[in-house]
């Protein structure tokens, strides 16, 4: 269940097993950034900028539920 959305043609995943910080795994064309839930930074790869500050955003305004998901996938991360 890694896929959660698909926002203005950016994946927006989130996987089980992961590793923290919690983030989300956003996917365009062949690029992917992963982008940390909380803080909405980049903590790896590249987006172009128009789908990152999209992803950005549907992160800020979604940090809760994503949260949640993350440690539900993940329950060996501990929350802070």
């Amino acid at each position: 269940m890694p896929n959660i959305a698909m926002v203005k043609g950016v994946k927006i995943n989130v996987y089980p097993n992961d590793h923290v910080p919690p983030h989300i795994h956003a996917i365009y064309g062949e690029h992917e950034a992963l982008i940390e839930i909380r803080t909405g930074e980049i903590i790896a790869g590249f987006l172009p900028k128009v789908q990152l500050l999209t992803s950005v955003y549907f992160v800020h305004e979604n940090e809760d539920d994503l949260l949640d998901l993350f440690y539900r996938l993940n329950p060996k991360t501990k929350k802070k």
